[in-house]
């Protein structure tokens, strides 16, 4: 469960600095319907870009931003369906668009979702104490962001691998950067960066995205019914077979469980590097596909409800962001028969962003499924965060021709195959689950009996489930105190 304990003096402080800062919180509800805004945020933010640093933008955390840069309103969930043409396989795969939030990925909602809580209880007091965020990297941006609006200083901690954009966008954003040794792959580097900092003296809070189930219940409350909306429009007479999401930090795969509540049926996929199969294979390494960081099994992942897990080779994403991203690569898709109007949106896809994609071809392929069947997926970034990895390519290994194109679509796309995959028995899920120990009682504090209270309270994922409704309230309190809705 999320702590909720009530810590009135220290939430006081929390009212006053946002009525100083003339901030306004946004509610889960709020950001499920954004027209449910209040009316001058609204007016104000046609006049804010979307990756502003102004409090206005906190009610832009939400999938149904209007897509362009600045001033844009509200609409429908931001998604993309891939045609056959493109994936090679009949079933239809609609993906959600993470460009649209502030920041360019959707980790701000998981990070509003651990700071807000701690805010409104007054557990978090943003007047004397940082808030740290570490990440493999786009979460760490996602804090430094709502830091910002919420007017609170930050650590923003990532590995040293991760592209040199978003280093270069923390350096205007987050009060302070530490880079970890190591790439994606290195998340304990990581954890103990966060042990160091915990025994340093300073007044830090540490939203550990790997444990805090504000990430989950982020994914679970938003991003599920984002997904639900996108299928009540393009269902049809059609059957909603399931979804694949990289873990990471088991966020984003949360949403899953909402969806299985409302399509029991349904199947989860969870998707990692081919290079580093901890799940698949308990298994080691290193991998380029950034952001979905591994070694072991987040503590909020849910494995009760995940039921295979696919692995996807790094050397497909990396060659396939050529593929969709160089003029070469483009034309030959064309060529190819992809529609043009399709072609043009490929840079919605970052890396992580191409390797779910793979893992839904791969789920088609595994299921056999046809043209009535819906699968979903979520990019959460886009390509505006790896220019320079393109850029690196180009130097190491050469120009983009055509012939290199036709070799990666065929090679990696129209050829993915159903190898590195694993449909999980309850055993196997049990097996991956008791993972957790070694991270997390071994090393971070966690109990043996939680783990099993995981695995065995039916109560233990839909409670924190349920604590939506109470922290919106407990939101609209805070702003009832702060006033400026009065």
């Amino acid at each position: 469960m999320i702590d909720l304990t009530m810590m009135e003096e220290r939430l006081k402080h929390g009212v006053e600095r946002a009525r100083q800062q003339n901030i306004v919180i946004p509610t889960y509800a709020q950001q499920k319907d954004p027209t449910k805004a209040p009316g001058k945020i609204k007016a104000d933010l046609k006049n804010i870009g979307l990756w502003d640093i102004a409090s206005q933008n906190l009610f832009r955390i939400t999938w149904k931003n209007e897509p362009k840069a600045k001033g844009g309103s509200y609409g429908g969930v931001n998604y993309i369906e891939f045609p056959s043409s493109l994936t090679g396989v009949p079933a239809r795969i609609i993906a959600l668009v993470g460009k649209w939030f502030p920041t360019g990925a959707h980790k701000v909602g998981a990070a509003f979702s651990c700071l807000v809580p701690r805010l409104v209880t007054g557990q978090f007091d943003p007047t004397t104490q940082k808030a740290v965020w570490p990440s493999t990297g786009n979460y760490c941006r996602g804090g430094a962001y709502d830091s910002a609006l919420l007017a609170c200083e930050s650590i923003a901690i990532l590995p040293e691998g991760m592209s040199k954009e978003r280093f270069e966008w923390l350096e205007k954003i987050a009060g302070e950067t530490i880079k970890t040794p190591g790439s994606e792959s290195n998340v304990k580097e990581i954890f103990d960066k966060c042990k160091e900092l915990r025994a340093s003296g300073q007044d830090l809070m540490i939203f550990n995205q790997f444990e805090e189930f504000g990430n989950y219940l982020w994914h679970y409350e938003v991003t599920g019914h984002a997904m639900e909306e996108v299928l009540e429009k393009e269902l049809g007479k059609g059957t909603y077979r399931g979804l694949a999401s990289s873990t990471g930090s088991a966020g984003t795969i949360a949403c899953g469980d909402y969806m299985k509540q409302v399509f029991p049926a349904s199947k989860v996929a969870a998707s990692e590097a081919l290079q580093c199969p901890t799940l698949l294979e308990n298994g080691f390494g290193a991998h380029r596909i950034e952001g979905i960081g591994d070694k072991h099994v987040p503590w909020i992942h849910n494995l009760k409800s995940t039921d295979m897990v696919v692995a996807i080779d790094d050397n497909a994403v990396v060659n396939l962001a050529r593929l969709f991203n160089e003029p070469a690569g483009r034309k030959h898709l064309v060529k190819s028969g992809v529609p043009e109007a399709i072609v043009n949106q490929l840079d919605l896809l970052g890396f992580s962003g191409i390797s779910n994609v793979l893992s839904c071809i791969k789920m088609a392929k595994y299921y056999d499924l046809g043209p009535d069947d819906v699968l979903l997926t979520v990019l959460t970034d886009s390509m505006e965060l790896y220019g320079s990895r393109l850029k690196e390519m180009h130097a190491e290994v050469g120009e983009y021709t055509e012939l290199n194109a036709a070799a990666d679509q065929a090679r990696y796309l129209l050829g993915e195959r159903t190898d590195n995959l694993l449909e999980l028995s309850e055993q196997d899920r049990r097996r991956i689950h008791n993972l957790k120990y070694f991270t997390w009682v071994e090393q971070q504090g966690k109990t043996y009996e939680e783990i099993l209270a995981q695995w065995h309270d039916p109560d233990y994922w839909t409670g924190v489930q349920r604590q939506a409704p109470e922290i919106d309230a407990l939101i609209e309190q805070f702003n009832a105190r702060v006033g400026l809705l009065n």
